[in-house]
């Protein structure tokens, strides 16, 4: 793996249809691209359900595949149980994503969102077996996982599976300690296992990009020319035994940002570990929702309802006050009105967007509150 830790995230491309996310904006995208890897880095992160049906492994295929010598790049790519669910099904999806982006071997490859349920029908369909398999044939240089459940979860899958080379992890300096999310433990746990670390959402789905102003004022008394953003990132890149920390970059100022400070990587200082501490006090005692805008709940939605949407205006409102509620409605009204999606009223509470998310957050509940405070 390249000794440069800053990974291009595939999950948050650049559009040219801000209401349709499966309409990426190639042109944006290859100009990201070329100066991300002028810089020296080379490791892009994708999967079947980015950009809805493959439109990010298509994405990657046309801006980067197309673009570069196979040897100049990395791709990892992963295995959705959300949409493989039988073992007939494993063959087809891996062929399928191959050819959306355009290699004829995956560098890096991943079950997808593991967790207790997950492990269990991976178990069932062969999943492990299968990977393992293609890694024999040459189709996947190594194998791993993305995770999002407890640390003891996390430790049965690794003992078990002992085969699995590195683990993905949700993780930043406000879910450390997060009793739901367990990123520290989750983290000592792939340590005892000696298993190296790669970085899923260091900057909170954008939420540590934009902190509340006590936390703005922290950081920018400490380090007055570096971005919020920057804070995050290096904070996961500090850790030991983290290898790559992924980066949704979605505009190109993001990339310079990110290259202004990880091409010559510094490790935070005590001093600046403190300042970290204080901060994350700080948000977290201001956040309403801790959602991550992942949108697995969104797929399959019967009602159509923009459930990370709607939960970001609430948490605006909760960092920065109530001066925000009038604005959140309007954006609110947008997204029924102009944008066709559901009102978060129409909830039916089915239950799938609970399924589906890493979080584990009470969806349902929140939408009844959105509700009542947006409409």
């Amino acid at each position: 793996m390249n000794t440069k830790k800053l990974g291009f995230g595939l999950m948050r491309l650049p559009l040219y249809d801000t209401a349709d996310t499966t309409k990426v904006d190639y042109e944006t995208f290859c100009r990201m691209a070329d100066r991300y890897m002028a810089a020296g880095f080379n490791y892009f992160d994708t999967a079947t359900p980015y950009h809805g049906g493959g439109h990010s492994e298509t994405a990657f295929r046309e801006c980067v595949a197309k673009r570069f010598p196979r040897a100049s790049y990395t791709i990892t790519d992963k295995l959705s149980f959300f949409i493989v669910k039988k073992k007939e099904e494993l063959e087809g999806f891996f062929a399928e994503q191959l050819k959306r982006c355009g290699v004829d071997y995956f560098d890096y490859y991943l079950l997808h969102a593991m967790n207790k349920e997950r492990l269990i029908l991976a178990e069932q369909i062969d999943a492990f077996d299968f990977v393992v398999r293609k890694k024999a044939e040459g189709k996947i240089r190594h194998l791993g996982f993305s995770f999002h459940d407890t640390a003891d979860v996390l430790e049965e899958i690794l003992t078990r599976h002992p085969e699995m080379e590195y683990v993905q992890l949700q993780l930043n300096y406000v879910d450390w300690n997060d009793p739901e999310v367990q990123a520290g433990k989750c983290y000592q746990v792939c340590e005892k296992f000696e298993k190296p670390v790669i970085v899923m959402e260091p900057i909170k789905g954008g939420l540590l990009a934009n902190v509340p102003r006590e936390a703005e004022q922290l950081l920018k008394e400490a380090a007055p020319s570096h971005s919020i953003a920057s804070w995050a990132i290096r904070y996961a890149a500090s850790l030991k035994n983290v290898v790559m920390v992924l980066s949704g970059m979605s505009e190109e100022w993001q990339v310079e940002d990110n290259l202004s400070y990880m091409q010559d990587f510094q490790a935070l200082s005590e001093s600046e570990k403190q300042v970290i501490d204080r901060v994350a006090a700080v948000i977290k005692s201001k956040e309403r929702i801790a959602c991550t805008a992942c949108r697995y709940c969104v797929d399959g939605c019967p009602k159509k309802i923009a459930i990370p949407d709607y939960f970001n205006l609430l948490n605006k409102i909760s960092k920065f006050g109530e001066s925000q509620i009038a604005s959140a409605r309007m954006a609110y009204c947008h997204q029924v009105q102009n944008i066709g999606n559901g009102k978060a009223s129409d909830c039916i509470e089915c239950g799938q967007c609970e399924e589906h998310c890493p979080q584990h957050l009470p969806i349902i509940r929140y939408l009844q509150e959105a509700a009542g405070i947006l409409e």
